[in-house]
């Protein structure tokens, strides 16, 4: 065998200590398809006491992650300390200019920088690998970029956040009988619940709120699209809105809600969006439970291919880690996204206002006369078609809030944010109008 791949380790929390882990339980079968052996000689932490449970003596540490980009006796740098800016940004920009290959699980860093960095791994001629920032442990920026190199890819969406996939999944699953729309667990509960399990940080914004998912899909984009990462251009919106009535109807109506990234090119433009949407019982992705991740990419000649499998945790985020030093063991060097960084394109960005599909929308109204009317007033003066309403029964009080659902015909998102705000300012309307988009996978 060669010479070992020597690697140097920034940042052992959860992924790094199970990279070690798996680079140490598995070293003779990772020896045998990479070739040689693979090395870690030095490794970046903040606590150097902490009991991580393996066994460093004999590596090399450094207090400093970016002097060991600089500095360890090491061919490769794994990054693996988060964070968009500085210290990783300087870490990365540090080992690839020492003629180092990078690894990293920063989908922040490259939802940011991805790009600028491409092009400085490419001019000195190293790899820049990064399987483990989007959708962990499945192989999907392999999938894209080489097993799907021979299609023309038009669309590309998933399920990539297990966080928010776990407390929608928690919320449809505590329904206690078709037709009762009380029924199920609020997003406050489930999302505490997924707290205590470890599912959710103690600040849950990064996730709820959609940013990582937001990140991951930026990345996605280029890859599949062979185009800048623009991440600017991705419209984002959380789950923090999606209620318990809301999942019941959505259940009651054959749909399951899901928080989706999705990109697909519209004549010539890129769409970048990330928000809650229903999606059809019977569409594979809508069976995507708990913290699993699913990535679907439409192609040409392949049609439509998916991937799903376990988004994040120690082992399945370390898996993709090595798999990407597998690659650089054996010499495998590619275009980050593809295609040379030089090449890609910069494509114009598809504005959310312009978004076509139908729409679900709550309101919470006083059970008065023509209330419905003046609802119907403000979708109608906006050309908005209404497919169903379901309102059950009255108020058990005269003027009392009652749940009012609105199914509509494919309309443009600037017309039915118009419609919602003018109904918003109705009087009758006790709380600000809900929607979830419908999607058509």
């Amino acid at each position: 065998m060669s010479k070992p791949l020597r690697i140097a380790v920034a940042g052992l929390g959860t992924v790094g200590a199970g990279t070690l882990r798996l680079l140490q339980d598995n070293a003779g079968t990772i020896a045998a398809r990479a070739g040689r052996a693979l090395q870690v000689t030095a490794v970046s932490a903040r606590d150097r006491g902490r009991d991580r449970g393996l066994d460093l003596s004999g590596v090399q540490w450094f207090d400093d992650p970016v002097a060991l980009a600089r500095d360890a006796e090491a061919d490769v740098v794994v990054e693996l300390i988060g964070g968009s800016e500085d210290p990783a940004k300087l870490l990365v920009e540090t080992a690839l200019r020492a003629g180092r290959h990078v690894v990293t699980a920063n989908k922040a860093l490259l939802a940011h920088h991805g790009t600028a960095l491409a092009g400085l791994a490419e001019g000195v001629g190293r790899t820049l690998g990064y399987e483990a920032a989007v959708a962990g442990g499945i192989p999907i920026i392999k999938g894209l970029r080489e097993g799907l190199a021979g299609n023309r890819i038009s669309r590309v969406y998933g399920v990539l956040n297990g966080t928010c996939n776990y407390i929608l999944t928690q919320m449809a699953g505590e329904l206690e009988g078709a037709g009762n729309p009380q029924a199920g667990q609020n997003f406050e509960t489930v999302l505490a619940e997924a707290q205590r399990l470890g599912y959710a940080e103690a600040d849950p914004s990064f996730d709820v709120d959609g940013i990582d998912t937001a990140h991951k899909l930026a990345i996605l984009t280029a890859v599949a699209f062979g185009c800048e990462v623009d991440f600017g251009s991705v419209y984002v919106e959380g789950i923090r809105n999606v209620s318990a009535l809301d999942v019941a109807y959505a259940d009651e109506l054959g749909y399951r809600i899901k928080l989706l990234g999705l990109a697909q090119l519209v004549d010539g433009a890129v769409e970048q969006r990330v928000h809650p949407c229903m999606v059809a019982k019977e569409l594979p992705i809508a069976s995507v439970a708990g913290v699993f991740n699913a990535v679907v990419a439409d192609g040409d000649f392949v049609d439509t291919v998916m991937y799903e499998g376990r988004g994040a945790g120690s082992g399945p985020t370390a898996s993709a880690v090595v798999a990407d030093l597998i690659d650089i063991a054996r010499g495998t060097i590619l275009p980050v996204f593809g295609i040379p960084a030089a090449n890609l394109a910069r494509l114009p960005s598809l504005p959310m206002g312009e978004h076509l599909c139908p729409y679900y929308l709550r309101l919470l109204v006083r059970d008065e006369p023509g209330v419905i009317a003046d609802v119907a007033a403000a979708l109608r003066d906006e050309s908005i078609s209404m497919e169903s309403m379901i309102q059950r029964g009255r108020a058990e009080g005269e003027g009392e809030a009652v749940p009012v659902i609105i199914m509509t015909h494919e309309t443009q998102e600037a017309q039915i944010q118009r419609a919602l705000a003018r109904i918003a300012e109705l009087e009758a309307v006790v709380e600000q109008p809900r929607l979830i988009r419908i999607v058509d996978l």
